[in-house]
């Protein structure tokens, strides 16, 4: 049954645990961002028994999953018009950037006898989602707050995930200072001022966080123990929360580079090869494109190469690696937050937790 996706319970507790304790310290609570694995109810039932009560998820099929996980659920994507109806069923709050669709939150709320909370997105230079124009945002709060079966529930921002500006004590700064004009223009008490996600962490552990920011929406540095501004992994923190195994198919001698004329990939481009000498061991694994990302896998033997992969096809240089393989025997890989997610969107690969 391979290739086997395993999940540790005790190293994603022992995350948690740490990642709560240093934001807490700091007056800061977690939504932890559970789109990674899809918002599998096993580890998102662990991530509340260690004390989370916020869950987020970019997709209300997942915040679906997770219905019976006793935790507030986010929608941490500008919502659909085509969803509002199963998103306000599923989820508690989302993050909205659009009248049209708090409007129609409100009107569906209202005929599911429901209050739904909705923060608002400033966008504060990465021009991905939220109002640029902050006087626009005061007025569509106002609005907001006027409505019936809605609730003002804060205000966040989101940075480094498209044009990948940093954060910085001055934005969040300019985040929270927006949060009191619009309590003073709303006369509502904001319960949430969001400001980011695991790039923000290394900021706050160097207290470039201004008092009145009191939320991180934290998936990679709660699952993986990593931050992502520096991309360096926090003390106390396990990286190999998810591993992979996958069968080898073929295992043969052959040179390091290709002959004959080179062409583009799928994407266009030219590949290059490294010239290692004209005898290396080389494996084939049932595992590709389709179930994993080679650019943020690790192979648990430090002698093995990533060489590349094609949809279902990996090939690894095996010439240095510590252990001994054959055809039939498995190999070990560390996934990262990219690997990770395609694994868990892949039907063809199995889920195993170890607890």
């Amino acid at each position: 049954m391979y290739p086997l996706l395993t999940v540790d319970i005790p190293h994603l507790r022992e995350n948690v645990r740490t990642l709560r304790a240093l934001c807490e310290a700091r007056g800061i609570r977690i939504t932890a961002v559970t789109k990674v694995f899809r918002g599998d109810p096993v580890i998102a039932r662990v991530l509340v028994e260690e004390g989370i009560t916020m869950l987020g998820d970019a997709r209300v099929d997942n915040l679906e999953r997770m219905q019976d996980i006793k935790a507030e659920k986010w929608l941490i994507r500008p919502p659909m018009l085509s969803e509002v109806s199963r998103l306000v069923r599923f989820g508690d709050a989302s993050l909205n950037t659009e009248m049209a669709v708090i409007k129609a939150i409100d009107e569906e709320a209202g005929r599911q006898g429901k209050k739904h909370k909705i923060i608002l997105m400033a966008d504060l230079g990465d021009i991905r989602e939220g109002y640029v124009d902050s006087e626009e945002l005061i007025t569509e709060a106002k609005r907001t707050a006027g409505m019936k079966n809605v609730e003002l529930y804060g205000i966040g921002v989101n940075l480094t995930c498209f044009s990948f500006i940093q954060y910085d004590n001055e934005k969040l700064t300019e985040l929270r200072d927006l949060g009191r004009r619009v309590e003073e223009e709303t006369g509502v008490k904001l319960q949430v001022i969001s400001g980011g996600n695991s790039a923000t962490v290394d900021l706050m552990l160097n207290g470039g966080i201004p008092e009145g920011v009191n939320n991180l929406r934290l998936g990679e540095s709660v699952l993986f123990g990593k931050e992502r501004a520096k991309y360096q992994y926090l003390p106390g923190t396990h990286s190999d929360v998810f591993t992979l195994e996958t069968e080898i198919v073929e295992l043969k001698e052959k040179p390091s580079l290709p002959w004959g004329e080179v062409g583009v990939d799928s994407y266009g481009n030219r590949p290059t090869f490294t010239d290692r000498g004209p005898r290396r061991l080389k494996a084939i694994c049932a595992l590709g494109k389709q179930d994993f990302d080679a650019a943020t896998t690790v192979p648990c033997d430090p002698g093995i190469i990533i060489l590349g992969a094609s949809s279902d096809h990996l090939m690894l240089d095996v010439t240095d690696s510590v252990e001994e393989y054959q055809v039939g025997g498995l190999v070990k890989l560390k996934l990262g937050y990219f690997s990770t997610m395609r694994a868990f969107t892949s039907e063809y690969v199995k889920k195993e937790y170890i607890y």
